[in-house]
């Protein structure tokens, strides 16, 4: 995979998809963070639908905080592990009520140190929330970026670092978007659908069909 495929590959993403981003709904930063916390092993779909009757009542840190425990439990009982993600929901709005003025903080060292938040969910809101190019490698990335061979790495970080290396600049920032699309609708862990892929001729893949 040369510099040229890579910058191919994404202009024809950009071309279909001009302006992506999480399929997550949510309508601040804070929305942002507590969406992406609950999204670990669950569907965005499976999210939304719980979220769209939480935020209706509760938004903010104070507004979940208050909540409790076992409410907040009962809002997000449908989502995969929602007994820990709950408990790290309320620890989290906490420490953003006691140390960040309520106002989730738009760099990695504040943002991994909150309950719940590891270097992928940091990545996804300092990306999607404030801007900044940052590669949130999830499975999807993963498995893309190693099929096709638009990056080379034997776990998530390596991937990422090498994401962020190898692609274009201008096509960094969205970038993640991207790629987590293209797995979750194109090239699929069981079987890519490489007969619709737009950038088949491009792929590196050594099993593609068609």
């Amino acid at each position: 995979m040369n510099k040229q495929k890579r910058t191919e590959i994404f202009r024809r993403l950009k071309e279909i998809n001009p302006h992506p981003t999480t399929e997550l709904e949510y309508s601040s930063p804070f929305e942002l963070l507590i969406s992406v916390i609950l999204s670990a092993q669950a569907t965005d779909i499976g999210v939304n639908k719980a979220t769209s009757r939480l935020y209706k009542v509760a938004n903010t840190p104070e507004q979940i905080y208050t909540l409790g425990l076992e409410t907040l439990k009962d809002y997000i009982k449908t989502i995969g592990l929602f007994n820990s993600k709950a408990a790290n929901v309320i620890k989290t709005c906490k420490i953003l009520m006691d140390k960040h003025n309520s106002v989730v903080p738009d760099n990695r060292n504040d943002l991994e140190a909150l309950p719940g938040v590891g270097r992928k969910t940091a990545n996804v809101v300092l990306n999607t929330a404030f801007g900044q190019p940052t590669m949130a490698v999830d499975t999807h990335i993963f498995r893309v970026s190693k099929r096709t061979k638009i990056a080379h790495g034997k776990d998530v970080l390596q991937i990422e670092k090498s994401l962020l290396r190898l692609i274009p600049e201008e096509y960094l920032m969205d970038a993640h978007h991207w790629l987590i699309l293209h797995g979750r609708y194109i090239c699929k862990a069981r079987k890519p659908n490489c007969k619709e892929c737009i950038i088949r001729d491009l792929c590196e893949y050594s099993k593609k069909e068609g």
